[in-house]
């Protein structure tokens, strides 16, 4: 079994901000095969779906950002998921709008996010799926971009975007990590 878990903040006020792509992005695959989150004693909303023919869990943790490690690690326990079977999809200020890297073994890149689940994982073996917020064009602080909403353009481009995500974890689920990586990272170039 994979868990793929998308990092967000749990609450309305924080439902379609920049920080929530991982939220997003699970509810849209929601949508798109007709399954439903529901409440775990893990400090987390799941969902088990069979869709892609093979058994994934899909995680949203509700212990906010900055400590979705602790979710997570009480999943892959009760689970006994080893790390290279957990996706993790998030935001990167470091990538434009429209750029989706897979990325393994990596350190945090000061996601506090990533860096909680380093912290209580024990390591970072887990697949990373990276997903392009952009960065402030302006003087706005990183965290008040951050949790901002898309603008209506952008909305659009996120739309296309999941799609391309949806491709990548699977083919990291199919084929493995490093040809993911090859496709998913070099064809947006």
């Amino acid at each position: 079994m994979y868990v793929v878990v998308g990092l967000g903040n749990p609450g309305k006020e924080y439902a379609a901000t920049r920080h929530n792509i991982g939220f997003i992005f699970l509810d849209y695959l929601a949508e798109k095969y007709r399954f439903v989150f529901k409440g775990t004693k893990w400090q987390a909303e799941a969902a088990k779906d069979l869709s892609w023919g093979y058994p994934v869990l899909f995680v949203k943790p509700q212990t906010y950002m900055n400590r979705s490690g602790v979710a997570v690690r009480a999943i892959a326990d009760f689970y006994q998921v080893e790390l290279s079977r957990i996706i993790v999809i998030h935001d990167d200020l470091d990538l434009p709008l429209g750029r989706t890297k897979i990325m393994l073994n990596r350190g945090a890149g000061g996601h506090n996010g990533i860096r909680s689940l380093i912290e209580h994982l024990g390591g970072n073996d887990f697949v990373r799926v990276r997903v392009g917020i952009g960065r402030p064009d302006n003087a706005e602080r990183v965290s008040d971009f951050v949790l901002s909403r898309f603008a209506q353009d952008e909305a659009e481009m996120v739309r296309e975007e999941l799609e391309r995500i949806e491709t990548g974890v699977r083919l990291i689920m199919e084929e493995g990590v490093s040809a993911a990586m090859n496709r998913v990272n070099s064809e947006q170039l």
